[in-house]
Order: structure tokens, then C-alpha cells, then sequence
């Protein structure tokens, strides 16, 4: 199947088978390590014999999983006023599945997630692995941003070890509140020797997403994270796990993060009717090195846009076609010559992770659009 078909008819998953830290964070250079108290024994017993258990590292960054409830409302709650350390202890039972220790990287609402904390955690992670000080890894992480920040990991991170990123819609504290059973599954699935060699992933309400797939879907509910294009990777509960996909290779190696400073300016413009050129003539001014464009359809905008974008990219700014529908794929050269005005279609990227990708991308030297073209089919 050649390039052009296979942009088409992409591929579908089988369902059944350094810069500016968020003012309440706490500081990101220091990190601590902690000894979770409901672990002490570091082995288990299986049919008889003393089994020794996984280490699993939980880096903390915040949001409503850290979060208490606050009288302001009847759901009003306060983002990021619990640690690591506090969230490993209120879980029964979570230390039959690792020994585990706690490291506080932020404690921010996820809205105030940044390219700092982002880098930090790269490059501990990293660490991790290469000295060998455990055998996976949980990140604790609010709902808002947790698909790009998981999507950034999945792109950046070296080790195919598991890394699961989880939260919660409901701070601790609340009736039925979720972060207790998502963060003892999340520690479940990063201790499986199943998830072995598959990387990053999210594990929330009893269901596991391969970050390139997952997107939050509602405000409130707690079946919020779909993959609306592919469905879960795999279910978990807390007596068993189950992947529908075997585990594969990556297509690609790694990008390297940038030695110093921040990702590329990326700018996201959002598609409407009786849009004009003013948003995207306006990303160019500030000195934005990519352009997402969140079109209607099938990527589309409105003609007076057209010509923006079209300039945008003849200044060597990489533009992006993406959708703001919810799912579906944004294909090249269907209503819009992609070919002819030098543009990239997203595929089934949402804005948010086409952005993110761009930046990466930039920041690497990769910026003509058939090599960033490319470069986004490589995403499957």
C-alpha cells in the first residue's frame, strides 16, 4: 500500500483484540523520596513460596486526585493539596501488588501543567530506569492535561518499561470518590509483567489507553477518557488485567528534548463560522513557529483563513490541519490541496497532541511538510 493510501485508509485498531513554572507549584528542582508506610514486607507469598515484588516509583504532580473537597459547592474541591506520600497511604491494599516509594515533582491543577515540569519529568523517569531503581513507574496527574502530558512521554521517554499516568474526577474526601481504586490499579498494571515493554500508558475507571489514542471527553463524569478511534488497550479491576493488543515496537526512536529553553511556539486556532485571517495573522505576529489549525470538519476553514494559513506556511511556519470534532481523520489533499499550500493534515491527532507533536518536531529540525507529514504517520 503506498503513502498515499495508507493516509486514506489509515490503519484501525482492533477493539475487541528553563521556563515558567506555575506559580502554586511547589519548587520542581528538589525531589524526595519516600518509604510508602503500606508497604514495609518486600515479598509476597505465591502458592507458598515468598515471591519478591515489583518496585514501583509514584511521581506526583498534582491535580484533583491530590485535591480536597472545598464548601464552596456541592462538587467545589482544591487541586494539588495532597502528596504522593499521602495519596500511596490512603489506598488499602495497594502494597500486595510493589514495594513502593513516593517522589513530589509539582502539585499544581493540571491547567498549570508546563514545559518545566514536563522536562523534569522526562528526564527522571529516564534516570530511573537507568539505574535500575524500579520496575515501573505511576505518575499521579490531573485529568485536563493528562492525555497531552502522557502523549509527550510516550514521544520522549527511552525506556519501553511502563510508565501509567492516572487521576481522578473526584477529590479525595467526597462520596464514591475514584482516585483510591484508579491509583491502586495504575500501581497494579505498572507491577504486571504484562505491561512489560509497553511504554507509556493512562489507567483510569477500570480501563487502559494507549496515549496516542485517549482524549477526555466529558467535563464531570467519571467516564470521562475514551480513545475514540481505537478503543481501551486493555481492562483492569483489582484481581486481574487483560490487554486486547500484544505488545509491539515502536516505529520510531525517541525525540530528544531541546538542552535549554522551552518547546517551540505552537499555536492552536480554533475554526468557527464567518472566520476571518485575523487569529492566524495574529500567531505569525507573535512569533509562533507552527500553527495548528482546530477546523471544522475535516479540517477545514473558512477561505479568508485559507489564504492566512497559506501564507503562514510560505514563510516557512509548518501548519497543521486538524479538527475539532471529536473523532474521525483529517485526510491530505481531499477538499483542500494539501500538496499545492504546503500543509500537514493531523490524521486523527486532536489539536492538543498535534500541537504538541509539532513542537517536538521543530525542536528537532524536522519542518518541511512532507517530513512532518511523515513524521505524524509514524505516530500508528
Amino acid at each position: 500500500m503506498n503513502t498515499l493510501s495508507r493516509l486514506a485508509f489509515p490503519p484501525r485498531r482492533v477493539l475487541s483484540a528553563l521556563l515558567i513554572a506555575a506559580s502554586v507549584a511547589l519548587p520542581v528542582c528538589p525531589t524526595f523520596a519516600v518509604a510508602a508506610e503500606p508497604n514495609s514486607d518486600q515479598a509476597t507469598s505465591v502458592n507458598g513460596q515468598q515471591k519478591k515484588l515489583p518496585r514501583i516509583v509514584v511521581l506526583a504532580t498534582g491535580g484533583t486526585i491530590s485535591g480536597t473537597a472545598d464548601a464552596r459547592s456541592a462538587i467545589g474541591y482544591n487541586s494539588g493539596e495532597r502528596t504522593g506520600q499521602q495519596l500511596v497511604k490512603d489506598v488499602p491494599g495497594i502494597g500486595k501488588f510493589a514495594t513502593i516509594s513516593a517522589e513530589q515533582i509539582s502539585n499544581v491543577g493540571s491547567q498549570d501543567m508546563s514545559d518545566a515540569i514536563w522536562f523534569q519529568l522526562a528526564k527522571r523517569i529516564d534516570e530511573i530506569f537507568a539505574r535500575g531503581e524500579a520496575d515501573g513507574i505511576v505518575i499521579t496527574h490531573g485529568t485536563d492535561t493528562m492525555e497531552e502530558t502522557a502523549f509527550f512521554l510516550k514521544n520522549v521517554v527511552h525506556s519501553r518499561q511502563p510508565v501509567v499516568l492516572v487521576g481522578s474526577m473526584r477529590p479525595g474526601g467526597v462520596v464514591s470518590a475514584d482516585g483510591p481504586n484508579n491509583l491502586l490499579e495504575a500501581v497494579e498494571v505498572a507491577a504486571s509483567p504484562q505491561s512489560q515493554g509497553r511504554g507509556v500508558m493512562v489507567v483510569i475507571n477500570d480501563t487502559i489507553h494507549d496515549p496516542r489514542w485517549i482524549t477526555k471527553t466529558n467535563t464531570t463524569s467519571v467516564q470521562t477518557f475514551l480513545s475514540p478511534n481505537a478503543g481501551p488497550i486493555g481492562y483492569v479491576d483489582p484481581a486481574s488485567i487483560r490487554f486486547v493488543d500484544p505488545v509491539t515496537e515502536p516505529r520510531r526512536a525517541p525525540y530528544p528534548l531541546p538542552a535549554t529553553g522551552p518547546l517551540p511556539r505552537v499555536e492552536i486556532v480554533y475554526a468557527h463560522s464567518n472566520m476571518d485571517a485575523a487569529q492566524i495573522d495574529h500567531a505569525v505576529a507573535d512569533n509562533a513557529k507552527g500553527i495548528v489549525i482546530a477546523g471544522v470538519g475535516d479540517g477545514d476553514v473558512s477561505k479568508a483563513a485559507m489564504a492566512a494559513m497559506e501564507r503562514a506556511a510560505k514563510m516557512g511556519i509548518v501548519v497543521v490541519r486538524a479538527s475539532r470534532v471529536g473523532s474521525g481523520f483529517v485526510n491530505r489533499n481531499v477538499e483542500v490541496d494539501d500538496d499545492k499550500s504546503g500543509f500537514v493534515a493531523a490524521l486523527d491527532l486532536n489539536p492538543q497532541k498535534a500541537r504538541l507533536l509539532t513542537q517536538l518536531l521543530i525542536a528537532n529540525g524536522i519542518t518541511s511538510p512532507a517530513k512532518v507529514q511523515e513524521a505524524f504517520s509514524a505516530t500508528y
